[in-house]
């Protein structure tokens, strides 16, 4: 058995940040387990790889949801990442912070220490913004936040007429306002993608306190009474192994590995541990429950204008392409999942946004997908804040089968009216000029399809994730959520939980750049105990 001080149990986002940042303390020995491998696929470093590496089983978990009724009994894919730097390493790229107000209303909900101005000095300490310091920017931190380096006219085209329809530019979406149209920022350094594990790992994995264990995945919690002690796990060779752990452990699995690893050790709810044939240890009915993600709508227009789909359909093009990232870093490969950006209201009594829209130069049948052989663009558009709520359930005692995953997406009305009218105000800027001269037919939903209800449908049928899972393992402060504000597990000892799952409600935006900001208030939270010598119990 290993014996450690701080056991990491993930090495995604928040695990990466906090191997960095504990491990900076000599006295401390850390030891992080991650279910994947090195991050040596060189599609995993060039920004426009994500095509590739989403749905590589090599580096992605693959996962599938099961049929949801809220899409007309779709099975749907979730991608995570399976390899070092987590989904970080497989994502679109975006940096996104999410509305001030997200933050806050964490806090009115009981969440002493996790409102905007709390969170703030973090953002900030964890990024180098290419914009530099204007006081809610960072300029030394270890993530590289860059702008968009790569501009197609039809994306041009799309905040033209977005602006010339009354919806504001807004060069920061991560500065004092998020509402308006605009360009994407990027987790980018030089050209090349700056996972959690480049910005955060890569620069201490020498430190003779910090041993990362790859392949190593996680089987079950170990206990000395109600006080969880250590970690099993199965590692590359297939063997069962031990990690002590004689301060604490840290889950950092996600919104689908952290819930799953709860329930496998008898954390969780009573019915759930019976039907999966658990011993169930400790009773905290709300592990897995909470579910939340964004659902995307994927508006695709054909255009006179060329596009990247005319690109990648010529092998000439294509080593064009290759030829410009290789030698001059710049160009189509260059380019993060998408370029331009909307951050709009439904309704203007609104106090902030509740749509997103994500707008590419290229079409597909999904994302991951080839290309669509004729120029086309494609206006994604979510509703940042959905009601719904799902759930993630076990479906076998065995670690190494997958959980189930419900997300119960448009169980509300509100989730159905936001999406619907989140088309429609699709629809109201390819209406608009410059954009509108250069479409020559809305292919996705199509004009024949007019009605709420009928778009309604429309959405059930082809609406797909956008890959953020969240709030599986609720932060709060009643004996109900998962979790404390200081991310202690209620009802064990020496169990913490910093990853996405804790969120109480989903950012409005992309969550990486909150999963980073997640592990940075979860190393100050354990630092603050070491230095004043508290030792988390039930």
């Amino acid at each position: 058995m290993t014996d450690a001080d701080i056991v990491i149990v993930g090495g995604g986002s928040a695990g990466c940040v906090l191997a960095n940042r504990l491990s900076a303390n000599p006295s401390l020995r850390v030891v992080m387990l991650e279910a994947g491998g090195r991050d040596w696929n060189p599609w995993i470093h060039i920004p426009v790889g994500y095509f590739r590496t989403m749905y590589d089983p090599k580096v992605s978990w693959c996962f599938k949801t099961e049929a949801d009724p809220g899409l007309n009994g779709r099975s749907i894919d979730w991608p995570r990442g399976k390899v070092i730097g987590g989904s970080s390493s497989i994502n679109g790229l975006l940096y996104v912070r999410g509305q001030h107000q997200d933050y806050d209303r964490w806090r009115q909900m009981g969440n002493t220490g996790w409102g905007w101005e709390d969170l703030l000095p973090l953002f900030r300490r964890s990024e180098s913004h290419e914009g530099g310091d204007d006081g809610l920017r960072g300029r030394s931190g270890p993530l590289t936040v860059s702008r968009m380096p790569f501009h197609r006219p039809i994306c041009d085209a799309w905040v033209k007429a977005a602006e010339s329809i009354g919806y504001p530019r807004n060069e920061d979406y991560n500065g004092a306002e998020q509402e308006g149209v605009g360009y994407y920022q990027l987790t980018t350094r030089k050209a090349r993608r700056c996972s959690a594990a480049r910005a955060y790992l890569a620069p201490v994995r020498k430190r003779a306190n910090l041993e990362v264990v790859l392949r190593a995945r996680a089987t079950g919690l170990l206990f000395a009474g109600r006080r969880v002690t250590g970690v099993a796990y199965r590692d590359a060779a297939g063997r069962q192994r031990e990690v002590r752990a004689n301060r604490e452990v840290v889950l950092c699995g996600g919104a689908i590995g952290t819930p799953q690893l709860l329930m496998l050790s008898g954390i969780g709810d009573e019915q759930s541990a019976a039907t999966a044939e658990i011993d169930l240890r400790v009773s905290s009915p709300a592990v897995g429950k909470n579910l939340q993600d964004h659902l995307q709508a994927r508006l695709v227009h054909s255009c006179a204008e060329p596009t990247l789909n005319d690109e990648v359909n010529s092998l000439p093009r294509r080593i064009g392409m290759a030829l410009e990232y290789g030698f001059l870093r710049r160009g189509p490969m260059t380019m993060a999942a998408s370029l331009a950006h909307g951050f709009l209201k439904t309704d203007e009594r609104l106090e902030t946004p509740d749509i997103q829209f994500h707008i590419q130069p290229w079409s597909a049948d999904k994302p991951g997908e080839g290309v669509h052989s004729f120029s086309a663009f494609t206006s994604s558009v979510c509703q940042l804040r959905p009601e719904s709520r799902g759930e993630i359930r076990l479906t076998s005692p065995s670690p190494l089968a997958n959980p189930a995953i419900h997300p119960n997406y448009l169980a509300t009305p509100l989730d159905q009216q936001t999406m619907v009218a989140g088309v429609r105000i699709g629809r109201q800027i390819t209406a608009a000029e410059p954009l509108r001269s250069g479409i020559l037919r809305e292919l996705q939903p199509g004009l024949d399809i007019e009605s709420d209800d009928e778009l309604l449908d429309w959405i059930r049928d082809t609406a797909v994730t956008i890959f953020h899972p969240t709030g599986t393992c609720r932060m709060g402060p009643d004996t109900g959520s998962v979790v404390d504000p200081q991310l202690r597990v209620r009802g064990v000892g020496g169990l913490r939980v910093a990853d996405c799952s804790i969120m109480p409600e989903i950012v409005s935006g992309n969550t990486n750049a909150a999963a980073i900001v997640i592990g940075e208030k979860a190393s100050d939270l354990i630092s603050d105990d070491l230095r004043n010598g508290v030792r988390i119990d039930n």
